[in-house]
């Protein structure tokens, strides 16, 4: 039997492996790159419009070679595990666990396993893409690599694609279409333990929940398998309400993404059962990977109540009023605390005290931010000075502050098909960088802040640059519920708004009167040196989040 096996394990080829190569083409300025695959019979390509055109033509030629692969057969059962025959080097951290052109690992010495799979990896820069004949448990370990189809097991096979022995697993026909040349994705298929339909569901999908199967089901059921996160469930995993909870979720996930609405508290409520279900499927296999994903798992529940906190003001799961409105947040919370370092550096930077100098350092600055130029449109500048905004622009002129490529009256008369290029001097990428934010977040906070300077009711009541400076601080320094401030104190240091909005202290209340005048906050209190307050309803979405 050992010959046999030997024999066997001699008669299997080398799993196949195609790579196309994206690398630049002559002088660097030139901007040309070439398109190289591995395969003798593809001829290079050459695209002189740029990386853009290379990667479109570099999908379209892995598209082709998966739909030749798959007219061809799909993936080999008795193909050699293709990663393992690169030492395993594609998902292998230490550069000393294999030697190239040296001997091959000994069986178990990798952890190589299940059937074999086609794959497609495509490298985050957008440079290499590799379509590769694997097993299973490598595919699932490297990073960005996707399992488009499954082979079935060889003919009288005992073997895995490792050399290791293997369970056998029953085929999915669904797995084995041929009828789409691009990549097939994990939604379009449910779990052979789903039943064998292979019609995507129409509109969303129940979630099935866990549940111990009985000793009558469990028998019925003993065959089943599924898969989840790429992975296949052994049909005679124990205990069997672990297999069944894995196949479920595997089916849920599937189910998830046929939705044509996203949900994040189910799908939070899905990764923290994968994350429990992965933990135990650790605990009973011994297998590190899993725990890996268990881990990521949590991670990625916790990310999905942050980001629908972030949307909502609240988080998923709180208890309390079902009738709550949703208030779709103009910021995240992460893009609130950047908006409130930009009001700092404000504060700190302006070249004069005055109000009007200082809102036009604000809205100026965001335009800026990033690379210390921007765009600006004699509307823009009309419309947050009203009619001091020569006289503003001249200020930061004269104290170099800010640089025009023109005089004051040009930039007034800008229009929006050709806007004056502004140049912050002290946003200039040669000097120390103020800000940690993004191109994306800089666009955000700007859009923001436009909103809250340009209301319509501030605008309506013609309320002066002091009083929208005001507006603004107060919908940066919110809690979720829109109350000015942390939950846990009560309200704003009365001088903090003060001093940013060019005020003493005890004149704050008539601007918050004009505040309240223009329904911008509901109600305010400025006793006790704080600032105590909320914000009126139709301005929630502009609130920061504190």
């Amino acid at each position: 039997m050992t010959v046999e096996a030997g024999a066997r394990q001699e008669e299997r080829v080398a799993g196949r492996v195609w790579t196309v190569r994206l690398d630049p083409y002559g002088r660097p300025s030139a901007g040309t790159v070439r398109l190289s695959c591995s395969r003798p019979a593809c001829a290079d390509q050459r695209f002189p419009d740029g990386a853009a055109a290379g990667r479109k033509a570099a999908v379209g030629h892995v598209n082709a070679h998966l739909a030749r692969i798959r007219a061809g057969g799909g993936p080999r059962g008795e193909a050699w595990c293709a990663c393992r025959a690169a030492d395993c080097a594609w998902h292998t951290p230490d550069p000393d666990a294999g030697r190239r052109g040296g001997a091959r690992p000994v069986a178990g010495a990798v952890r190589c396993g299940g059937p074999v799979v086609l794959t497609v990896y495509a490298d985050r820069t957008g440079r290499l893409w590799r379509i590769a004949e694997m097993c299973a448990r490598c595919a699932a370990a490297i990073p960005d690599c996707r399992a488009l189809d499954t082979a079935p097991p060889p003919a009288q096979q005992g073997q895995t694609a490792s050399g290791a022995p293997m369970e056998p697993e029953p085929t999915d026909s669904t797995t084995r279409a041929v009828d789409s040349v691009a990549a097939l994705f994990s939604d379009h298929h449910p779990s052979p333990a789903g039943g064998t339909s292979s019609s995507p569901p129409t509109g969303p999908t129940p979630v099935p929940r866990a549940r111990a199967a009985t000793p009558g089901e469990a028998s019925g059921r003993g065959k089943q398998w599924g898969k989840i996160a790429q992975r296949t469930v052994p049909h005679d995993l124990q205990p069997d309400a672990l297999r069944v909870e894995l196949i479920e979720l595997g089916d849920a996930f599937r189910a998830y993404q046929q939705r044509t609405e996203p949900d994040p508290a189910l799908l939070a409520e899905l990764h923290e059962r994968k994350a429990r279900a992965f933990a135990l499927w650790a605990d009973v296999s011994g297998d590190g990977s899993l725990r890996d994903e268990a881990r990521r798992a949590e991670k990625a529940a916790e990310t999905t109540r942050e980001m629908q906190n972030n949307r909502v003001g609240r988080i998923i799961g709180n208890t309390g009023n079902g009738d709550e409105p949703v208030v779709q947040r103009l910021l995240t919370q992460k893009q609130a605390a950047h908006a409130r370092s930009v009001l700092e550096y404000v504060e700190a930077h302006a070249p004069h005290p005055e109000a009007e100098v200082r809102l036009a350092v604000l809205m100026l600055t965001l335009r800026a931010a990033r690379a210390g130029t921007g765009n600006v449109t004699g509307q823009d500048l009309t419309g947050w000075l009203q009619g001091d905004a020569e006289h503003v622009l001249d200020q930061l002129v004269a104290a170099d502050w800010l640089r025009l490529p023109g005089t004051v009256a040009d930039a007034l008369a800008s229009q929006p098909e050709s806007p004056t290029a502004l140049t912050v001097p002290a946003l200039l990428p040669e000097r120390p960088r103020p800000f940690a934010f993004g191109k994306t977040t800089r666009s955000k906070l700007s859009g923001w802040a436009q909103k809250a300077v340009g209301d319509r009711k501030l605008r309506k009541k013609k309320l002066g640059a002091t009083t929208r400076l005001l507006a603004v601080y107060t919908a940066a320094h919110t809690s979720p519920d829109g109350r000015l401030g942390r939950p846990e104190d009560d309200g704003l240091p009365l001088n903090e708004p003060a001093t940013f909005c060019t005020l003493l202290p005890d004149q704050v209340a008539e601007h918050v009167e004009l505040l309240i005048a223009a329904d911008w906050l509901a109600e305010a209190d400025t006793t006790g040196g704080r600032l105590r307050g909320h914000l009126a309803e139709r301005v929630l979405p502009l609130g920061g989040l504190l």
